[in-house]
């Protein structure tokens, strides 16, 4: 009995090690980073934030989080910044929209003077994904898209107009199975494709399913797999189903993922995901920061590179890194601001 007991406790030791070994946290937090903080927006919450680098703007996605995940009905809009005028004011685009609105992940195409826009809506009723048609700065709800696939949605990445992909960062919404995904890593949440009428599920075993996004140069999709550190490569066939190519290690927390000009990957990142989870309960004042970016050649041959570490009090809990320029827009999960750094 008691060779049992001890063997029980070597094990239960070894799981909590490893909890504490694959969110990063034992790794030290230096502040690294060969650029400037060029300028802080006030803007709360910006989870989400992408580029159009033809117009030259960005939208960004915006809650005022009290906790994460909420247990409450939260409020939050989209904004519009000319990248033009960095210092101009920002523009509410949604404050005509008069549902429930807490958006998450977001994604954006462009057709002639229009431009699409998908967003993740997380609300206390349901969780949708809700779709804009954006001419200029004038934002026009178009669509709700309502279905039990979407679970727990977390990213979307538009496709065209009419069709896109989305994670779930989850498989189960509450309760211990979810701690488990938490906490254990349990690879079971998913990646689904909706093709303007029907929802598929395109792509599973994933640890914590997050961000998302398409290079349609090489018909990859990227999705970020935080708890397991990873950016997942998957090559998108021409029935819209996805086939695994390889895991990219990355070390740290991989959250939203963004392009530049050349189709390299940029990434906003939690070094330390149990630090990160105590910062966004309120036990923590701050939680580091970071961006890695990938240029992604073909299988086994890509390029990584730390771009940007820092504590967490410049801005705490860094979940995108979207380029322009030479100047990289990084948002977070709860902060009051988000900050605009000059490479």
């Amino acid at each position: 009995m008691k060779k049992i007991s001890i063997l029980i406790l070597m094990v239960l030791g070894l799981y909590i090690f490893n909890i504490f070994w694959s969110t990063g946290y034992f790794r030290i937090i230096e502040n690294k980073f060969e650029g400037e903080v060029l300028t802080k927006i006030n803007i709360v919450g910006a989870e989400d934030i992408t580029i159009n680098h033809i117009d030259s703007f960005a939208i960004v996605s915006s809650t005022k989080r009290k906790a994460f995940p909420p247990n409450e009905q939260e409020t939050g809009g989209l904004y519009y910044i000319d990248l033009k005028k960095i210092e101009s004011e920002p523009i509410l685009l949604t404050k005509d929209f008069n549902k429930p609105f807490a958006p998450h992940g977001i994604s954006i195409f462009k057709t002639d003077s229009i431009t699409t826009i998908a967003v993740v809506n997380h609300t206390i009723e349901k969780e949708y994904i809700e779709i804009f048609k954006l001419i200029g700065t004038k934002l026009t709800h178009f669509k709700t898209l309502d279905n039990p696939m979407i679970l727990s949605p977390n990213d979307v990445v538009l496709i065209n107009e009419n069709s896109l992909y989305f994670t779930n960062d989850h498989k189960y919404k509450y309760g211990i199975l979810r701690l488990a995904e938490d906490y254990l890593g349990l690879p079971i949440s998913n990646v689904v494709f909706f093709d303007g009428l029907k929802f598929k599920e395109v792509a599973n075993g994933i640890s914590f399913a997050n961000g998302i996004n398409y290079n349609s140069n090489k018909d990859l999709i990227f999705v970020a797999s935080p708890r397991k550190f990873y950016i997942k490569v998957f090559k998108k066939n021409n029935d819209n189903s996805l086939s695994f190519v390889e895991n990219i290690y990355c070390g740290t927390g991989v959250d939203n993922i963004e392009f530049d000009l050349d189709n390299t990957l940029w990434i906003g990142a939690h070094p330390n995901l149990l630090h990160f989870n105590s910062y966004s309960k309120g036990n923590n004042e701050f939680a580091p920061s970071e961006i890695i970016s990938i240029k992604y050649i073909e299988k086994n041959n890509y390029i990584k590179e730390n771009i940007y570490l820092e504590k967490g009090k410049a801005m705490s809990g860094s979940t995108v890194a979207a380029p322009f320029g030479n100047l990289i827009l990084m948002g977070n999960v709860m902060d009051d601001h988000f900050l605009v750094l000059k490479k």
